[in-house]
């Protein structure tokens, strides 16, 4: 896809020999480029106990040591010292990653392994030159899904094809999928488009209910404004139900973290600038985010924009103001009464995000909101730390790891048997209920504050 939107291109390959037509060799290869490549230091922290195996979800699934954070990091340290190229055969153990970070939860040594999968994404989009398909896939992501002004322009056609009958029909042919498997993931996750999707129903300003405790701004996200707006309509009132003026400032896009995760670099730090930007001079107390995903990367904003002399103290300024919507309203507290969600007890099984549990680590705020809910009992899932293989946009470059992953999340929280899912980031709510029906049932998904917003206005499922 083409555009003429620099930022919104990935990054282009350097001249490094590793990106010529000849396969690299040994002879060609001198290391990672001089900017900011993953610290020796950080890669030498790493005592090889294989503490980080078993928490490994691509570990899990494939079973190989270079398809593990210690595998990776042995890695980085023989292309750090020049003794493996960046080859196709080694940039493939990279990209298995899904950079869920929960090997930097269960690393007794606090190996800083988000600092070093972080810093080695950039470096192989400027110094590997990736196969045509796998490059024009890529840039059909990142050239559409962090705009949702772009995205918007493809919901008519989106109704159409589901309303009409053509995803049936091409779902039961299965052709996509010989096609490429990646097309077919992709498809398969699509989210139903409503009403709702071509709408812009969230005001730029909403005013507290009751006596104004706090002013905070409030993020849409990408594919939570146009497919999850009920989630941020909800956010809004639960919001100013307690006590906050929401400021939703107009010209915001994409909080820059599908680029961000994937290394391209100058993409996100474009975007991160006009999120920047957008709220200057809002004069808001907190930044409100309700996508986990999204918040993980709106706190990295002072490393992401390092390197820039304009924006690198307003990017330290930003993202001391973010706070995921959960974090927030239990530090604040709740003001708001709640009433019972149905006549007898619920049984909710709450789904750990894995950049709200592990980037963020924020793992008892959403589960301290939903027990405030009269009625709720909550049930904890096996494996409840493992990645459910959404990942940002890993369920489209990786399918069959996902797919894997997608199917043993969905059947732990099955198991529980609670009667809903509660889940803080849509992706992971698309990737679950992709595959509920492989694990023989389908539960409700809604994320903890869309159950708060229905207990506050006395609404029962």
């Amino acid at each position: 896809m083409q555009t003429s939107d620099p930022a919104s291109q990935p990054n282009p390959p350097s001249s490094h020999p590793a990106t010529q037509s000849r396969p690299a060799t040994l002879a060609d290869f001198q290391g990672f480029d001089d900017h900011h490549p993953p610290d020796p230091k950080l890669i030498d922290a790493c005592v090889h106990c294989g503490f980080c195996l078993t928490t490994c979800p691509s570990y899990r699934v494939l079973g190989t040591e270079m398809d593990s954070p210690r595998g990776r990091i042995y890695l980085m340290d023989a292309i750090e010292e020049g003794k493996a190229p960046l080859s196709e055969a080694s940039v493939q153990h990279f990209d298995t990653c899904l950079g869920c970070l929960a090997c930097t939860t269960a690393c007794p040594s606090g190996v800083q392994y988000d600092k070093l999968i972080a810093a080695m994404r950039p470096q192989i989009e400027r110094n590997y030159s990736r196969s045509l398909p796998d490059r024009l896939l890529r840039r059909l992501i990142f050239s559409l899904f962090p705009y949702p002004e772009r995205l918007r322009l493809l919901l008519g056609p989106l109704g159409i094809y589901q309303k009409s009958g053509l995803q049936k029909l091409v779902r039961s042919l299965g052709w996509l999928k010989q096609i490429s498997p990646q097309l077919a993931a992709m498809e398969s996750l699509l989210p139903q488009v409503s009403l709702k999707s071509f709408q812009n129903s969230i005001p730029t300003l909403i005013p507290a209910q009751g006596k104004q405790r706090y002013r905070v701004g409030m993020i849409l996200g990408c594919v939570q404004r146009l497919f999850f707006p009920d989630v941020n309509e909800a956010t809004v009132r639960v919001l100013t139900a307690n006590g906050c003026e929401v400021v939703v400032p107009p010209t915001q896009g994409c909080c820059s973290a599908l680029p961000a995760h994937q290394g391209q670099e100058q993409q996100a730090q474009a975007i991160a600038r006009q999120m920047i930007d957008s709220f200057e001079g809002t004069n808001v107390d907190f930044i409100i985010i309700n996508a986990a995903g999204c918040g993980h990367t709106l706190k990295e904003y002072g490393h992401i924009l390092q390197d820039d002399p304009l924006y690198r103290e307003k990017a330290k300024a930003f993202a001391s103001k973010v706070r995921d919507v959960q974090e927030f309203l239990v530090t604040v507290g709740l003001t708001a009464p709640l009433s019972p969600l149905q006549e007898q007890p619920l049984t909710l099984v709450y789904h750990d995000a894995c950049h709200l549990l592990h980037g963020q680590k924020i793992s008892v705020p959403p589960r301290q909101l939903l027990q405030q809910i009269p009625g709720v009992q909550l049930r904890e899932p096996i494996d409840g730390a493992l990645c459910c293989g959404s990942a940002g946009v890993y369920n489209m470059l990786q399918p069959e790891v996902a797919a894997e992953l997608g199917q043993q999340k969905a059947q732990n929280l099955l198991n529980t048997g609670a009667q809903m899912i509660a889940s803080p980031n849509p992706g992971c709510s698309l990737q679950i209920k992709k595959h509920m029906p492989d694990a023989g049932k389908n539960l409700a998904i809604m994320h903890p504050i869309e159950l708060l917003d229905y207990s506050i206005r006395g609404v029962q499922l």
